[in-house]
């Protein structure tokens, strides 16, 4: 055999050696304790192991209401501090999509002052939309209104997620359907009332004074004294669980200081979903400040030196806390805590007065910090700011319809394999042998990358199986009739495979590119079952181009050299 075969020969084993022990686990049902190599298995969907399919819709016309009483405040205090005498007026709910709210004027001299105050201060979020003697009444822009849709649908899918982590969930799917609802799919879910009651509540936002006279090396000591005693973070473990009886631990063994606790900040991989670095900080326990006192939270741009930072802005209760806060701890820093996590601990420069604060990012690539920036900013509104989610649809299915959906598709698949193989040895003889040897390959490297994607199998993605295997067969079909095309036409029997390989190459990835252009699409517009069959789907095809040409071609050239092209049984 030449080298080049050898090369591709080995390729071939080291990828299904590789492919064997990513399907292993979940053939043979393995747990997470064994000590096999590869723990991860192949995650089911939904539609297979039971669970939760909620849609929550947002009452848009409800949040207009909350904004315009909150800017008429908003106006009043800006007025009143441009030496204007203004008070909150009447809510006018007439048009409730568009809702609208009035400031009187006490002097009506200063109307035309005020007005122009107004547009100072609050450009393209607010038209005034009637006047009524000394009262002017104000809505929202429409600009304004589309940043709430999606500001609002951003920082309640962020709530939810927060609050789904917390509950354990693996593999949860949230998705926006359309600018007012979010699609939720909770897999293997069994007390749906508590996983509907914790969806609903809001984030804890917290703003605690760290502690820096403990350096990270002493705080790595503890956990790692907790870790040998068993207290350990793992996937699938409820990180506020973890984090109160590590902190209850270093309390009985006195090592925490008095009034403080742990917390951390956590580093997720985009790919895996994993936590891939808990950085621990010392906080006080005890907080004055919470996400109750919290306003708003915004991106803006640092003109001077084009850096994005997070501006904050505090209710009256919470600016006179914050300044206090500040006042007493200059040259200290204060960690921004959601449910649990430092999201930032910058350092207090001087006292902050007048209820508006920022957190800068550092330095780095611009496009990076602003990407920071608004993660920031949108954990601190959905800890501030939450919408009113209300459950629209609610659908639960049993464990049981999902394993019998399984048993029914595994009987199905087996079925209709042993068909498909019967044809081909009967039909391509030896040839179809091969042939088989290949489809059997695909099935496995299909499955090895739905582990090693952690992609969800749903029935739907069952289907995309049994639809690569039929794409599979059919390139196969398409070389060996063109081997025996060339057959017929005389050439020996090593011509005709290697014509017969080269020729249907570029049908085999013309077939394969069209249906590829379709899974895509699927993929991108799709939603839950459709994207699991997309997925499925564009993985097929890529096994079914490597096994049916380049390990069917390996094999052949295999036969022909031991039959030395004497013999093709096709």
């Amino acid at each position: 055999m030449k080298r080049s075969w050898w090369y591709r020969f080995t390729f071939l084993i080291i990828v299904g050696v590789i492919s064997l022990l990513m399907i292993t686990p979940t053939a043979l049902n393995f747990n997470q304790e064994t000590s096999f190599p590869v723990k991860s298995k192949i995650t089911l969907g939904l539609d297979l192991q039971g669970g939760l399919y909620m849609i929550l819709g947002i009452d848009f016309n409800k949040v207009y209401e909350d904004e315009v009483k909150g800017y008429a405040r908003k106006i009043a205090y800006v007025l009143n501090d441009q030496g204007i005498n203004a008070e909150v007026g009447i809510l006018n709910k007439s048009d409730p999509t568009d809702p609208t709210h009035s400031v009187k004027i006490s002097d009506r001299g200063s109307l035309e002052k005020a007005k122009e105050e107004i547009k100072k201060f609050f450009p393209s979020i607010l038209r005034m939309t009637q006047e009524e003697g000394d009262a002017l009444f104000y809505g929202l822009t429409q600009v304004q209104k589309t940043t709430i849709e999606e500001q609002a649908l951003g920082k309640s899918i962020e709530v939810i997620r927060n609050r789904i982590d917390e509950f354990g969930v693996t593999e949860p799917e949230i998705v926006s359907q359309g600018n007012n609802r979010i699609v939720i799919q909770l897999p293997g879910v069994k007390d749906i009332e508590r996983a509907k009651d914790l969806i609903g509540k809001t984030a804890k936002l917290e703003f605690k004074m760290v502690n820096d006279n403990i350096n990270l090396t002493t705080m790595n000591g503890w956990i790692e004294k907790a870790k040998q005693s068993g207290i350990e973070y793992k996937t699938g473990i409820r990180f506020s669980k973890y984090l109160r009886t590590l902190n209850d631990y270093l309390r009985k063994e006195k090592d925490l200081p008095a009034q403080h606790e742990l917390a951390f900040q956590k580093t997720v991989s985009k790919a895996t979903n994993e936590v891939t670095q808990m950085v621990p900080y010392l906080v006080e326990a005890g907080t004055r400040l919470n996400g109750d006192q919290l306003q708003d939270a915004r991106v803006q741009i640092d003109q001077q030196k084009n850096e994005p930072y997070v501006s904050l802005e505090f209710k009256a209760s919470g600016a006179k806390i914050f300044e206090e806060l500040t006042g007493a701890n200059i040259g200290r820093r204060m960690a921004v805590i959601l449910d649990g996590n430092v999201y930032s601990a910058p350092s207090i420069r001087e006292r902050i007065g007048g209820g508006r604060a920022q957190i800068t990012l550092g330095q780095g690539n611009f496009n990076r910090m602003m990407k920071e920036a608004r993660d920031l900013a949108l954990v601190l509104r959905a800890g501030a700011l939450p919408v009113q989610l209300d459950f629209e649809e609610q659908r639960t299915v049993g464990p049981s319809l999902g394993a019998d959906s399984i048993e029914k598709a595994r009987y199905a698949s087996l079925i209709g394999a042993a068909l498909v193989f019967l044809f081909i040895l009967v039909y391509y003889k030896i040839s179809g042998f091969i042939a088989m040897m290949t489809l059997v390959l695909n099935v496995i490297l299909v499955i090895a990358a739905l582990v090693a994607f952690e992609a969800t199998l749903t029935l739907p993605g069952i289907a995309g199986i049994a639809l690569t295997i039929g794409m599979a067969v059919d390139a196969n079909i398409i070389i060996y009739e063109r081997i025996r095309e060339e057959v017929r036409k005389g050439l020996s029997y090593y011509k005709a495979v290697e014509t017969g390989f080269a020729h249907a190459f570029w049908t085999i990835i013309d077939a394969n590119i069209t249906t590829a252009l379709a899974g895509l699409c699927l993929l991108n517009f799709g939603t839950g079952p459709i994207r699991g069959f997309a997925v499925t789907l564009l993985i097929g095809i890529a096994s079914t181009v490597y096994t049916s040409y380049f390990v069917g071609k390996l094999l052949f050239e295999l036969y022909m050299n031991k039959t030395e092209g004497q013999d093709l049984s096709i």
